[in-house]
């Protein structure tokens, strides 16, 4: 949790010169990587509890964090595709 402390104080520091894009996806994932890492110390595994179906069809079972971290992934994605 320390090295993840250092990295959050890091992005801060830099992120008055990357994107927007860069920085709202840094701060997504590493919100949501954190997230889980504090279920997985507190319960010694992840709270899922966003459960999505229709009809036979059944997704994965998920959590907040991990839409942030696929969100932040995204926006690094559409950053480092359309960046000039």
């Amino acid at each position: 949790s320390v090295a993840l402390l250092v990295a959050v104080i890091g992005i801060v520091i830099r992120s008055r010169r990357l994107h927007w894009e860069t920085s709202v996806g840094l701060a997504l994932i590493l919100g949501g990587a954190s997230s889980n890492l504090l279920d997985r110390i507190r319960f010694g595994q992840v709270v899922d509890f966003l459960d999505v179906y229709y009809r036979s069809y059944h997704w994965p079972t998920f959590n907040l964090a991990d839409s942030a971290i696929v969100v932040g992934a995204g926006l690094l994605l559409i950053e480092l595709l359309f960046s000039k």
